[in-house]
């Protein structure tokens, strides 16, 4: 039987980060499933799930907290029941706008009233062409369950789309 661990990793970015984390689930047993990693304001943070064992899942968490005086901290979730697939389709939303407090916000704001749910969102700060200041940049894929309308959704967030100068593309994936 197969243990699944979630971890989140943080740590001062050096190189060699991610082979630590690779290394200490492959010598237990384990294998790498999924990640997602980056580089933000000088740390490294990264989730990542993994299966092992079960009978050596809490030899790999041991393994994993001995980490910490190497600079990088994990924090696990150990996922026992079977999670029930997640039904409805995918969709990208794309957004660019003027940065300012609050985008993010209000755009999840709609996606929660619509009952979307957010698989993936990657946002940063650009500078703006032409020297018009910064520009906040997301890119979502979210999960849009059976009966929620996409038309519906699009016309909220063209709503404020124009309050917060945001150009937003839902198109189904």
């Amino acid at each position: 039987m197969l243990a699944t661990l979630v971890m989140t990793v943080i740590g001062p970015d050096r190189p060699g980060l991610v082979q630590l984390v690779s290394a200490c689930i492959a010598d237990h047993g384990g294998n790498w499933l999924e990640s997602r990693m980056c580089r933000l304001g000088g740390q490294f943070a990264g989730i990542v799930s993994a299966e092992v064992p079960a009978e050596r899942a809490e030899e790999l968490t041991r393994a994993l907290a001995g980490l910490e005086p190497q600079g990088l901290k994990v924090i696990l979730h150990t996922e026992r029941a079977a999670i029930a697939p997640a039904n409805g389709s995918l969709a990208e939303i794309e957004l660019v706008g003027h940065d300012r407090p609050g985008i993010l916000r209000s755009v999840s704001a709609v996606l929660a009233k619509h009952k979307l749910n957010v698989e993936d969102l990657a946002s940063e700060r650009v500078a703006a062409p032409m020297g018009g200041g910064t520009l906040f940049q997301a890119r979502a894929t979210v999960l849009v369950p059976a009966g929620a309308s996409l038309a519906a959704v699009r016309a909220d967030l063209e709503e404020i789309a124009a309050d917060l100068m945001v150009d937003l593309k839902l198109q189904p994936k």
